[in-house]
Formats: structure tokens, C-alpha cells, sequence
């Protein structure tokens, strides 16, 4: 039978699951409180059916007395003493605690016979009652246009049926006060029956059985007043108020307590044990596999680690081979690279060398042509031949001397010399050397460089070169007539900026990319016709400048278009080394350039 149990119970879901035992906890525990709440409530209803049998027959027992005491007519007593005997057995016979008034309203009346009913002083009371007796004659009006009742008809408006009924449609009338003082205070008029004016009537009227409302008007009118400790009343109430709140407390605390052992055996045990796997694969125990032993859901979730398990473990066998495989790449081109940096060296070490060795005799060549074409004796062609010579070895020279810089920089053997002096100073001198080179080719050199800048402290050679290099770039690429605009302007961030505009052939957008890589130049340069002879060179000028100007903690940039000419702009610290001054990323100074920079047109 409980393994019968245990697999219906394991084949169900864990929804199911949760629903049938709570729902079965619950059921139970409000089955329970109803019990005891129908158990207190029939207590109270014994207790009351008790009290009123007790009172009710304490009243016929009083009643049965009254006339016996009355109609034994012996002579010797009195009414004093038969008052005395009747006082004697209602304190015997009726609660002592509770008391008994008959009340009148103030100003009422008088009835025949109608004697012991007391007055009020209270002025609340006196309120009360006059509340009572307006609702007391409305309903007895309502009751007699209803009947139309004779005197041969006995009604009883407070007990018989039909005046139940009118409570259902009514409001009862009657009255209550308390706890005042540890006791309860019950109002509740008389209601009179038909044979009552027979003795009860207004001296000097007659009775108006004819209109019911009149007849409503002269009925006689007395309250009754019932005063009852209300102690024990209170602690009934109270003791069943702290059941009820106990047993809600209980009921919660059992919920509470059956939900967490669902939720312990059902949810968190199923988790603790999938943590446990997870924290064990993550230490390195990768054969550890869930299990559960359910059809519900966390079964399905088991199932679906375990896979994702085999498929790590598998993914993870496939990784260690490509990392086996990416070793071995790993230790091939490692090989290579050393390989590589020591070709790149002795490659270094070779044009370092082999520029040293050209320097001397292109020197001696250059020197011994300038003294061929100051004889008088030399004809023009010899004169044309010894100028070819001179220019060829000057140009060598240059090309000699951009191949040891950028060995020096590839090397790192370049070092910064800074020292004091005028930027302003500096690039007039630049100017005035390549003056010569833009007098042969009549393009017109204008300087704008203002003449309040600060003393920059930089390496003077280094700004020098790159001054000369963005220069000789300039002159080589724009045709004879053009014109070349070197402007500095300080930028008021602790940096400067150097741009240098021509008018020459520019450069086109599919080559900017690469415009500042070694030995590159542009291909509408190259593939032009005749353009590669005029602009022939080793593409390092650039490269050089921007190798340059990272060294001294600048940028280089530059804005061109195909046939309108270029601008190209570097910006460097007043300051070597100045680290707070403010840098822009090369694509924003490009896209929107610091200070006026035009592209020519």
C-alpha cells in the first residue's frame, strides 16, 4: 500500500503535488476551527436556553406563590405580612444580582391601576423613554390597522406570531445601555393586550376601538427596566475571543508549518541536491550527474543538466584539442617571431650600417660636383651633366637619411633632447632652408604664425624634422604656381598645433587609410602618367612624422581631397611630458578640428 502511494505520489507533478497537500492541510485545519467555533456557539446557546428555563420557571414558582399566599384568606394576616412572605420567596426564588424597575415617563398620564411604576431622574433616561414610547405607539398604530382587532380578540403584540412577524419587517423595540459599571441594562416596553384596558385605561376616556390610531394613542405605556451583572458575560465574550484568536494563531503557525515542510521535501531538497552537483563539477568533479527520483518537473530539470553536463564535458574534450592544436600554432609562431625580430634586426643593423658606408662617398660625390660646376673651363652640358650629378646624390642622400631615422625609431635609439625656444623662430628657419625647393617650382610660401605664443620646451631637432618633412611633402605634390600655408595656433589646453595646407593633387578617400604606412603612397600617384618620376621617393616622409610626433606626445591627422590639396595638421604639448594636457581622439580632431583649419579649393 505505501509503495502504491509512493508511486502515484512520484508520478504526479509538483503543481499537483503542492495543491493537494496543502489543500489537504488546510481542509483539515479549517475543519477544525469550525468544530470548536460550533462547539463554543452551542455552549452559549445551552447556557442561554438554561438561563432562560431557570428565570422562567423562578417566575412561575413566584407566580404559584402569589396566589397561593392571596387566596389562603386567613384572617390573622395582613397585607404587610403577605407583602413580606412575597418579598421573602422573589429573593429566594430570582436572582438576587439582577434588579426590576417599572418606569414612567416623565408627565405622563394616569392609568387605572397602574401603580409602582417609577419616574426617572436621569435626563438620559428620560430621553430613552420618550425614543421608546414614539416607536412603541408607531408600532402598535401599524399592528391595529393591520388586525382591526375587537375585545373579543386577545393579541399579545410582545409574544404571539404575528408580532414575531412584524419583527422581521421592523426594527424590535426596546433599548439597552452597558457595560456601565460591570453591569447590563435592558429596556423593553409593555405591550399591552386587549384585556389590559379593561383595568388599564385613562380615567375619564373611553376606548376608541373604532380608530386604530387613537386606540394606539390611549394605550397605557410602561417600561421595563432589568439591570444584570454583566461580568461574567464579559469574560464569556473574552474567553472566546482569545479561543478564536488562538486558534487562528495555531492555524497560521500549522499552515506555516506544513507549507515549509512541502515546500522542504518538494522544492528545496530537489535544489540543495542540484546545487551540490553544480558546486562539485565547479571544483573539478565533472562525473558527478543529478538524480532525482520524481516525475515532476525538477525531474525534467535534472534530466536537462545532466545534458548540458554531457555536452560541457564534450564541448571541453573539443577545447583541450584546439588548445593542444593552438600550442603547437603557438610555439610555431613564437619561433617565427623570434625569427622575424632577428631578420628585422640584422635588417636594422644592415641599412644602419650600409647608410653610414653610402654617406661617405655620396658626400665625396656631392662636394666634388659642386666643384666641377665651379671650373671655367666646363662647357654647358658639362655644367648640366655636373648639376644631374649633384642633384642625384643630394637626393640619395635624403632618401639615405629617411631610412637611418626610421631604423633610430624601429630601434627605439631615438632620445629626447628638450630645451627652451621659440616655436615662431623655428619654423621661419624651417621656411627659409626649403625656400629654394618653392622658388623651382614658383609656389607661394606663406607663414601664419602669431607672435604672442608661449616658449615651447620640446625637442627643437625633432620639431625641426617634422617641420621640414610636412614641408618637402607639400612642394613635392603641389604642380609649379601653387601654394602652401604653414599656420601655428595655440589651443589655450596646453597644446599647439602645427597644420601645413597646399594646393596640391590631394589624396583619394579609398587611400587615407594607409597614407601614413611605411613605403606606401598613394596609387593615383604611382599609376599616374608621368607622375611617378615627378613624385618618386620612398614614402617614409609621413610615416617618419607621425613616428615623431608620438614620440613627443602629439598626434598627427590630416583632412584631403582628390584634386583639391591636403591639410595636414600635428598637435603637441607647449610641454614635453605634460600629462594634463588635454588630448582628443584623432577621429574628432579629423571630423571637427581644433581652431580654423581650411581645406584648399
Amino acid at each position: 500500500m505505501f509503495r502504491l502511494f509512493q508511486g502515484l505520489f512520484a508520478s504526479m507533478s509538483l503543481e499537483r503535488k503542492c495543491l493537494l497537500f496543502f489543500g489537504s492541510a488546510l481542509i483539515v485545519l479549517m475543519c477544525g476551527a469550525f468544530c470548536v467555533v460550533l462547539l463554543l456557539a452551542n455552549g452559549l446557546v445551552l447556557d442561554n436556553t438554561r438561563q432562560r428555563a431557570e428565570d422562567f420557571g423562578a417566575a412561575q414558582l413566584m407566580l404559584l406563590h402569589n396566589t397561593a399566599e392571596w387566596s389562603q384568606g386567613v384572617p390573622q394576616r395582613t397585607a404587610a405580612s403577605t407583602n413580606e412572605v412575597l418579598d421573602g420567596l422573589r429573593a429566594e426564588l430570582l436572582r438576587e444580582d439582577m434588579e426590576f424597575e417599572l418606569l414612567a415617563p416623565k408627565d405622563s398620564p394616569p392609568f387605572a391601576d397602574m401603580g409602582r411604576a417609577v419616574t426617572p431622574e436621569s435626563a438620559r433616561e428620560q430621553t430613552l423613554l420618550r425614543d421608546l414610547e414614539t416607536d412603541f405607539r408607531r408600532e402598535l398604530s401599524r399592528r391595529y390597522t393591520d388586525e382591526r382587532p375587537d375585545l373579543a380578540k386577545n393579541l399579545d403584540l410582545g409574544e404571539n406570531e404575528s408580532m414575531r412577524r412584524i419583527r422581521v419587517f421592523s426594527k424590535p423595540v426596546y433599548a439597552e445601555r452597558g457595560p456601565i459599571d460591570g453591569r447590563y441594562i435592558h429596556y423593553k416596553p409593555v405591550f399591552p393586550k386587549f384585556s389590559c384596558f379593561t383595568c388599564h385605561y385613562r380615567e375619564g376616556e373611553e376606548i376608541s376601538l373604532d380608530d386604530p390610531v387613537r386606540l394606539a394613542e390611549q394605550a397605557p405605556f410602561r417600561v421595563m427596566k432589568v439591570s444584570m451583572p454583566y461580568e461574567e458575560t464579559l469574560e464569556t465574550e473574552t474567553w472566546i475571543q482569545a479561543i478564536l484568536i488562538a486558534m487562528a494563531m495555531l492555524i497560521i503557525a500549522i499552515g506555516l508549518f506544513v507549507l515549509h515542510a512541502i515546500m522542504r521535501h518538494l522544492v528545496i531538497q530537489p535544489l540543495l541536491h542540484l546545487r551540490d552537483v553544480s558546486d562539485a563539477i565547479t571544483h573539478g568533479d565533472i562525473s558527478q550527474r543529478a538524480t532525482i527520483d520524481t516525475e515532476d518537473e525538477f525531474r525534467q530539470l535534472a534530466d536537462a543538466f545532466n545534458r548540458m553536463l554531457r555536452h560541457l564535458t564534450e564541448t571541453q574534450d573539443q577545447i583541450q584539442e584546439v588548445n593542444r592544436e593552438l600550442d603547437a600554432r603557438v610555439d610555431q609562431l613564437a619561433q617565427l617571431n623570434l625569427q622575424l625580430y632577428e631578420a628585422n634586426r640584422l635588417k636594422s643593423d644592415f641599412l644602419a650600417n650600409m647608410s653610414h658606408e653610402l654617406r661617405t662617398p655620396l658626400n665625396s660625390i656631392i662636394g666634388f660636383s659642386e666643384v666641377l660646376q665651379g671650373i671655367d673651363s666646363l662647357n654647358d652640358k658639362q655644367r648640366r651633366y655636373a648639376s644631374n650629378i649633384q642633384k642625384s646624390g643630394r637626393m640619395l642622400l635624403e632618401m639615405i637619411n629617411d631610412i637611418l631615422d626610421l631604423a633610430k625609431v624601429e630601434a627605439g635609439k631615438l632620445e629626447v633632447r628638450c630645451n627652451e625656444f621659440d616655436v615662431a623662430r623655428l619654423i621661419a628657419a624651417q621656411c627659409d632652408m626649403i625656400q629654394s625647393l618653392s622658388e623651382d617650382k614658383n609656389i607661394s610660401l606663406t607663414l601664419d604664425v602669431p607672435d604672442d605664443l608661449p616658449t615651447a620646451h620640446q625637442d627643437q631637432n625633432k620639431l625641426g624634422q617634422i617641420t621640414n618633412n610636412l614641408l618637402s611633402n607639400a612642394i613635392k605634390f603641389t604642380p609649379e604656381g601653387g601654394m602652401i600655408t604653414i599656420t601655428v595656433r595655440d589651443l589655450l589646453d596646453g597644446r599647439f598645433r602645427l597644420s601645413v595646407r597646399d594646393t596640391g593633387v590631394g589624396i583619394a578617400e579609398e587611400d587615407q587609410p594607409i597614407i601614413f604606412q611605411k613605403f606606401r603612397q598613394s596609387k593615383s600617384v604611382l599609376d599616374g602618367e608621368g607622375l611617378t618620376r615627378e613624385f618618386a621617393g620612398t614614402g617614409l616622409g609621413l610615416s617618419i612624422v607621425k613616428e615623431l610626433a608620438k614620440l613627443l606626445g602629439g598626434e598627427v591627422d590630416f583632412v584631403s581631397e582628390l584634386g583639391h590639396g591636403s591639410t595636414f595638421f600635428v598637435i603637441l604639448p607647449w610641454r614635453y611630458g605634460d600629462r594634463d594636457a588635454v588630448r582628443r581622439p584623432p577621429h574628432q580632431m579629423t571630423a571637427n578640428p581644433p581652431g580654423p583649419i581650411e581645406t584648399a579649393s
